[in-house]
């Protein structure tokens, strides 16, 4: 069998382009800053939601599906709604991070903000979740004291 110039030519071109459909699967170590552009806690009473809003960092820095996303915003509301027992506030905050939250945002609050820009949605990997915990595991390993101050 032999190969024409232009079969050998295609032939380098999908070689060449291969390693670029591949897509980047090192997570940044993770990082919180609370619940972001929102306060951590009440101004006017002891209400505090601080480490609800921490957990759904997890949920947002290692990313995942659709499904996975708005599962992360509804245990944020729920979170949110049994610290302080204020449905308004905990519906306003699962609207925030439905409509600022979406993973086409390039912002650092955005979901799967640990994996580059162009990781939108998508089931991790065997190999990404065993970079995730332990990313996770460093994390709390060197952070003694929590952001939350708890």
């Amino acid at each position: 069998m032999t190969v024409s110039r232009q079969q050998s030519l295609l032939i380098l071109a999908v070689i060449a382009i291969l390693p670029g459909c591949s897509r980047t699967t090192e997570i940044s170590d993770f990082e919180s800053d609370g619940c972001s552009l929102f306060p951590d806690r009440s101004l006017i009473n002891e209400d505090d939601w601080c480490e609800c809003c921490f957990d759904h960092d997890i949920a947002y820095w290692k990313g995942g599906t659709k499904e996975e996303r708005l599962l992360a915003d509804q245990a944020l509301r729920d979170c949110v709604f049994e610290k302080t027992g204020n449905r308004e506030l905990a519906e306003a905050m699962f609207t925030g991070v439905r409509l600022g939250g979406s993973p086409y945002f390039y912002n650092w609050y955005r979901w799967g903000y640990g994996w580059d820009f162009e990781r939108k949605y998508g089931e991790l990997t065997d190999e990404e979740i065993l970079q995730v915990e332990m990313k996770l595991k460093e994390y709390f390993e060197s952070h003694a004291d929590h952001p939350c101050g708890e």
